[in-house]
């Protein structure tokens, strides 16, 4: 499954905290990389560099600049995920992504009670967030998965 990144924080001690679409939030320690590759160096000798970090076009991963990156794979499968209150939120936008529905049908759901509004659903200024919890129980696991 594509774990797409929504967000990433440089921490201290060459660590990165990443926010995953599905509601996930990982951290990453970037000291390992140091000593496998060289190509991250850069970013062990200059602090500047390590904390402008940004999520790659997509969230397909995350970029320094032109040579320095890792992908959303890496970053989901050896980051070591904590516990945050924001856990199984996402935006209506991730979860149409992931489940490859249109926003309207989900609209359609709060309207007929398959989504409660304040239990599975809850709008925040215009952005509605739903729960990982409640997708999966009306529409099963994410396509690809």
């Amino acid at each position: 499954m594509f774990h797409k990144v929504k967000n990433v924080n440089a921490l201290p001690d060459y660590k990165l905290s990443v926010q995953f679409a599905e509601g996930v939030t990982k951290i990453y320690d970037m000291a390992p990389l140091f000593e496998k590759y060289n190509f991250f160096t850069p970013l062990r000798e200059n602090p500047g560099l390590f904390g402008s970090v940004v999520v790659d076009q997509g969230g397909y991963g995350i970029v320094w600049n032109d040579d320095i990156d890792i992908s959303c794979d890496e970053l989901y499968a050896n980051g070591i995920k904590i516990e945050t209150p924001f856990d199984g939120l996402m935006a209506f936008s991730d979860a149409t992504f992931l489940w490859n529905l249109n926003e309207s049908t989900l609209r359609k759901a709060i309207a007929y009670g398959k989504l409660v509004n304040g239990v599975d659903v809850c709008k925040f200024g215009k952005q509605w967030v739903v729960s990982m919890a409640a997708m999966k129980r009306e529409y099963g696991e994410p396509a690809g998965t």
